[in-house]
């Protein structure tokens, strides 16, 4: 009998609302910089958050590693409730989700050695020796492909991709469920990405690790990633699976993403010209309707009234009112074209008939019949 697998992540209409002053005696303004977002990330799978900047991506990724507390909605780690535990209760969750932050050096204290930063989470969250804390540091070095005599150098002796490395060390040492990762690459030369995020595969296929990745780079997205939620101002538009999503792109903003990163194959005219015009609006004053009515080539009356909510199409959550428009679109794109050589009486004309459709010449009299119905086929007639 199969045991069900428990999500580690579960989060339900999710939302962060900043409250702004204004000055003295003036009615203070509220920005919401998360609305309403949903998803649940199983073990040892990727969800990666996309959009601008200004969409709220960072703010779910610090609700999510505990490092705020949300207005409202439901967040659970594993079975615990973050919104309606104790405060005893989300002390111990913080062992359970760490953060690769995306700036490595930043990150790292530089008046300390590696060795001192990788055992410094061991000496507050356990009872650890230091003996003992020193030979897990160790190992967790040699785990993210760096050599034993790194753990006496301070960060600024190593290179970007490496205090990255040294930062994912970190992370592992109290051994997580769930590691969120806020553009971990961004910073680095496009080599040294590719060795990042392959050493954050091996380390997920080994540790069963889930990751929460913020990225704006859709291309490290389509490397990385298992599920895509793309948001924008706030709120998701359009989350499903990865290779549901770069195939067929059903909300207008997904499609203008994806058509302004280079070198990702997919649906073809649905992502051409597509080009936006404006800016982001301000979280202060959102548009009431739908929060890309401002920015859609396809806006309509009912798009600047009404605000879409997510619903289910075509094996993803979409929030579109047209979004129907686009599926048809797909299907007339990959609907394929009947050629001469498709007819089953007259698929395979002989060469002599193929000969003369191409110098004119018919060829001796008894085929004459013949090449002038197979030529009729070949020239469309």
């Amino acid at each position: 009998m199969s045991t069900e697998v428990k999500p580690v992540v579960v989060a339900h209409d999710l939302r962060q609302v900043y409250k702004i002053g204004r000055g003295f005696l003036k009615t203070p303004d509220y920005l919401q910089a998360v609305g309403g977002v949903s998803f649940t990330l199983q073990a040892g799978k990727t969800l990666a958050v996309v959009g601008e900047s200004g969409c709220g991506k960072s703010t779910l990724a610090r609700m999510v590693a505990l490092i705020e507390r949300p207005s409202a909605g439901e967040l659970r780690l594993g079975e615990v409730d973050v919104m309606t535990a104790p405060r005893e209760a989300r002390h111990a969750l913080r062992r359970s989700v760490q953060m690769v932050f995306q700036n490595p050096y930043g990150s790292l204290n530089p008046r300390k050695k590696i060795g001192a930063i990788l055992e410094a989470p061991l000496e507050i969250n356990t009872d650890l020796s230091a003996p003992e804390c020193a030979e897990q540091a160790r190992a967790m070095l040699a785990l993210v492909g760096l050599r034993p005599e790194h753990y006496e150098r301070y960060p600024h002796m190593f290179s970007g991709g490496q205090r990255q490395r040294i930062a994912i060390a970190r992370a592992l040492m109290l051994k997580p469920s769930l590691i969120v990762a806020d553009e971990p690459v961004s910073a680095l030369d496009v080599s040294i990405q590719a060795q990042v995020l392959n050493l954050l595969a091996d380390l997920q296929q080994d540790l069963g690790l889930a990751y929460l990745f913020i990225s704006h780079d859709l291309g490290v997205v389509r490397h990385i990633a298992h599920d895509v939620m793309v948001m924008y101002l706030g709120h998701a538009v359009e989350q499903g699976e990865k290779r549901t999503l770069f195939a067929q792109p059903l909300h207008p903003y997904t499609q203008a993403l994806l058509a302004s990163t280079p070198g990702i194959p997919g649906s073809g005219a649905l992502r051409q010209h597509t080009v936006l015009k404006g800016e982001l609006p301000s979280p202060l004053s959102p548009p009431s309707g739908c929060v890309f009515s401002t920015r859609c080539p396809h806006v309509t009356p009912r798009c600047q009234i009404e605000r879409p909510v997510l619903r289910s199409l075509a094996g993803r959550q979409v929030a579109c009112h047209e979004a129907e428009r686009f599926t048809q679109t797909a299907a007339e794109q990959h609907q394929p074209k009947r050629s001469p050589q498709d007819d089953p009486i007259q698929s395979r004309p002989c060469a002599q008939t193929q000969r003369a459709v191409r110098t004119g010449v018919a060829g001796p009299a008894g085929a004459d019949a013949g090449w002038r119905q197979n030529a009729g086929v070949l020239l469309g007639r």
